[in-house]
């Protein structure tokens, strides 16, 4: 099945849409994150890749959607939305709980027969490293605590008692799907992972990052960066080239 490309969908956006491109690379955000964080990404990488993100239920323009809040659940739906565009080698890149849909979801990929052309893992500790975290049971004073020290949220947002209020759902519904979220165990990929994080992200340790290669029968390898869980705000540049260069040595 073929891919309609002129179009996108509720699931799936296309920001600069590359129609010659010889692969696809499809984003997935962190916890109350939305397609459009990967919009500089696509940017960046049109022509050469094309470059997909997804969006999420429960924000933006699909807000009045229920969330899902089992990891599993949400890659059996997506599944379906992502095949179509496997009409050419595509690459996965998630950050934080992106990463571990990113896993469950190239397992369903490899099910029905393609293997992506590489995962890319960012922000988030190996599936098979679990903490007991419960942050999802907190109350909202409690959330934007753990927003803010994270740094992942736009500053706007915290001054804006409206706004904040309409993401929070969101928030913690993909809150409880990073935290509730157990791997299958001995699950590992035929696709290489390649996993991006930051030297002092309290969300993974260089440890947890490292046991991401647990869970490839193919490639491993591991780029840090100085920094902490949204490392990728200040080296965007670098990891984008990053990621274009292994795409392409890949393909070649």
């Amino acid at each position: 099945m073929t891919a309609n490309l002129t179009d996108t969908s509720l699931w799936i956006r296309r920001f600069h849409p590359a129609q010659d491109a010889p692969a696809r690379l499809l984003c997935l955000p962190h916890a109350g994150g939305s397609a459009p964080f990967y919009f500089p990404v696509s940017a960046a990488l049109s022509p050469d890749v094309d470059v997909l993100a997804v969006q999420y239920p429960g924000r933006q323009d699909r807000r009045a959607e229920p969330c899902v809040e089992s990891l599993p659940e949400l890659a059996d739906i997506l599944v379906e939305q992502v095949v179509p565009w496997t009409d050419r080698p595509l690459a996965l890149f998630g950050h934080s709980m992106g990463a571990s849909l990113a896993f469950e979801l190239a397992l369903r990929l490899e099910e029905r027969g393609t293997v992506p052309l590489v995962v890319f893992a960012s922000g988030r500790r190996a599936p098979s490293r679990h903490r007991n975290e419960t942050v999802h049971l907190q109350d909202d004073a409690g959330m934007v605590a753990e927003l803010r020290a994270l740094s992942g949220t736009n500053a706007q947002v915290f001054g804006d008692e409206e706004l904040l209020r309409m993401v929070l759902p969101a928030i913690r519904s993909d809150y409880k799907a990073a935290e509730t979220y157990r791997h299958t165990a001995g699950a590992r990929l035929a696709a290489p992972i390649h996993v991006h994080v930051g030297t002092e992200d309290p969300k993974a340790t260089l440890d947890e990052a490292r046991a991401w290669g647990e869970h490839t029968k193919s490639d491993f390898e591991m780029h840090t960066y100085p920094g902490g869980h949204f490392y990728l705000n200040d080296h965007a540049p670098r990891v984008i080239s990053t990621i274009s260069q292994k795409i392409s040595a890949l393909l070649a």
